[in-house]
């Protein structure tokens, strides 16, 4: 299997490498990676600038292509002119903190997945829960098995999934639950400050998500020492609201 690795941490992050030497070992890897962190990005590309990349080696020895952009021109890249045969999966992460909720809007790791299932590629985006990362080399071994069982199974055409990794030994994760999307809308604030020039500026943050109604939604599975494994599509149409809009009977003139 010819998997390419991905992530919106940068080329240099420890996450990625332990995908690396996860699926190194059984299978043939390229690392197609932003040249430096670019989170929360979203599903961003560039348009305006020139894209480049640069080819690097991590570690003394992990080859690499570095790249300017954001996560989705890496991938976008990768396919188009870095690799010289599509790949069979796309892997993106392992980021350093959940990727569950609303948050899932605003995540390049996510993003860089959804590009690869927008091209028909097999795609799965891995994050471990924060507060860090101490169980990383764990969570891509599991990353590689599941991504073993994916590609028996298949996956609908424009579907990858968001797998979220409590930062646990094995042996004290409770298992593994097919989650929803949580949809809770978190507070966000922003911390208003005085530069020494005297011009406003701001910090934005949010506030943790204090409590789940459902065990299915992702955030509590992953708060309950499960893995969570979300599946996203790429079509966002609202098909219930779509076949409700056409008893509206709307004209040119509504």
């Amino acid at each position: 299997m010819h998997v390419l690795l991905t992530n919106d941490d940068g080329v240099h992050a420890s996450g990625l490498w332990a995908l690396h030497h996860a699926f190194s070992a059984a299978h043939r890897v390229t690392v197609v990676a932003p040249d430096r962190e670019r989170s929360a990005v979203g599903h961003g590309i560039t348009l305006h600038q020139p894209i480049r990349f640069e080819r690097t080696r991590v570690n003394d020895d992990m080859a690499a292509f570095a790249v300017n952009g954001t996560p989705a021109d890496c991938v976008k890249l990768g396919l188009a002119e870095l690799l010289d045969s599509p790949p069979d999966l796309v892997v993106s992460g392992i980021n350093p903190g959940a990727n569950v909720g609303i948050n899932v809007n605003y995540s390049g790791t996510v993003a860089a997945a959804k590009e690869a299932a927008m091209a028909g590629i097999p795609a799965m985006a891995v994050s471990i829960m924060a507060p860090g990362d101490r169980h990383v080399e764990a969570a891509a071994r599991f990353a590689e098995s599941l991504s073993l069982r994916v590609m028996r199974r298949g996956l609908p055409p424009g579907t990858l999934l968001n797998v979220n990794i409590p930062d646990l030994p094995m042996d004290e994760i409770r298992g593994v639950r097919w989650s929803r999307m949580g949809t809770g809308i978190i507070a966000q604030h922003f911390e208003k400050r005085r530069d020494p020039r005297d011009r406003t500026y701001y910090w934005q943050g949010a506030d943790a998500q204090a409590a789940y109604d459902r065990p299915d939604i992702d955030g509590a599975a992953l708060g309950d020492r499960y893995i969570s494994i979300t599946p996203i599509k790429c079509d966002m149409t609202d098909y219930e609201t779509l076949q409700a809009l056409a008893g509206w009977d709307i004209g040119l003139n509504p």
